[in-house]
């Protein structure tokens, strides 16, 4: 049987799902901002999702940053009204279409002046794999053979160990001893976390848009997250999900690697929308949250994982402690991705060789309270360049009368 070309996927009706699919179960109780492209305004405008309705709120706010430093974020825009762009369900169709029509609107990631930021190795078993990673160079049939030599060693079930502490240093002690110390595993237990720019400002990308690996990359996989929304004060005031596409033979060759291995053209996808925290969705219930992946390929390979917030090594607040305070500012706030425990094995081609993407895979990335974020994978080098900036953006703004 023939499998279908990537060309013939990128034109399947429906491949990013559906409206429902998109946005939260409970998305008529949610407080749902994002962005939009404005044909007529040549340029981006926030938006918030009510209703299955998109309403354009740029009026009011010019950028999605200004609605996230607002003292109470979802108490504004759960009472503010704005012109109709359209119903949902035909932006997301426009969003995804082979062909779009490029006089209607189209969803793009729902940030735009935060900085882009991240956090790893903040699950056990990620840790476990950077490990590796890091001592095969980048080699996956030799990766294979660490990792059962790894998981007899030392164990993987490590979730429960607080980084920095007491016992931590007191393991950090005995792996020292034993050979197997790692920068992975300082940032896994010690006292200080792995925070790094992700992308650019303005350069991540949507849901129903492609991402990219490098065409040059022969092991990477993508990387299921919860994002927060963090105000320049340092206080979270809402979620998305994330993909942190990761280059696992770059990163693995060298730590020192780390920015080639994760920013790259259309490496960061962020979405489908922000949603705020109110009475009825707020970092505790961030913290019990399930990340869902699910990767099918135009080969047939069909690849599910699940990512448990509950299993993170390290509290959302403390990582947010780390990324901003009197020793780093950010005066337009930031998205922090908070890492994933999925750390794909499963081999695809060959036994022994774990899994890589191949350009085509369709990857959906989900969770019940934030709805779920679908990209198609492709080179980084043809997807679509990064070419609207920082002053293309006050440009627009100022030309809209918005500034």
């Amino acid at each position: 049987m023939t499998q279908p070309s990537t060309d013939e996927l990128a034109d399947e009706a429906g491949w990013f799902g559906t409206a429902a699919d998109a946005l939260p179960h409970d998305a008529a109780d949610s407080v749902l901002i994002g962005r939009i492209w404005d044909p007529a305004a040549e340029g981006p405008s926030p938006v918030v999702v009510r209703d299955g309705q998109v309403l354009d709120i740029s009026a009011e706010f010019p950028t999605v940053r200004d609605i996230c430093e607002l003292p109470e974020p979802a108490a504004v825009v759960s009472g503010l009204d704005g012109r109709h762009v359209g119903r949902f369900e035909d932006v997301l169709a426009n969003t995804g279409a082979a062909d779009r029509d490029r006089t209607r609107p189209w969803l793009l990631a729902p940030v735009d002046l935060q900085a882009l930021k991240a956090a790893g190795v903040t699950f056990a078993v990620s840790m476990i794999e950077r490990v590796i990673e890091e001592r095969a160079r980048g080699d996956m049939a030799l990766a294979a053979d660490i990792r059962r030599r790894m998981v007899a060693g030392i164990g993987a079930d490590l979730h429960k160990l607080s980084p920095g502490s007491a016992e931590a240093a007191r393991l950090k002690s005995l792996l020292v001893a034993e050979g197997v110390w790692s920068q992975y595993l300082e940032v896994g237990i010690g006292p200080d976390a792995e925070i790094f720019t992700k992308g650019q400002i303005l350069s991540a990308v949507g849901t129903a848009a492609p991402v990219g690996v490098l065409a040059a990359s022969t092991w990477n996989n993508p990387e299921p997250e919860v994002a927060l929304i963090v105000q320049s004060s340092g206080r979270i005031v809402g979620a998305t999900l994330g993909n942190d596409v990761n280059l696992r033979d770059v990163e693995g060759r060298s730590a020192l690697l780390l920015p080639m291995a994760k920013d790259n053209n259309a490496s960061c996808a962020l979405g489908p929308l922000i949603r705020l925290f109110d009475e009825r969705f707020d970092l505790e219930r961030v913290r019990g949250l399930t990340v869902r992946l699910d990767i099918e390929g135009v080969d047939g390979f069909r690849l599910e994982g699940v990512s448990e917030m509950a299993r993170m090594s390290r509290d959302p607040e403390e990582l947010v402690r780390q990324l901003i305070g009197p020793h780093h500012q950010y005066p337009d706030g930031a998205v922090l991705m908070l890492g994933t425990m999925f750390a794909p094995i499963q081999d695809r081609d060959h036994p022994g060789e774990g899994f890589t993407h191949k350009p085509g895979d369709v990857v959906r990335i989900g969770s019940p309270m934030l709805g779920t974020l679908v990209n198609r994978v492709r080179h980084a080098e043809d997807c679509a360049p990064w070419d609207f900036g920082v002053r293309d953006l006050m440009g627009n703004l100022v030309r809209r009368g918005l500034l």
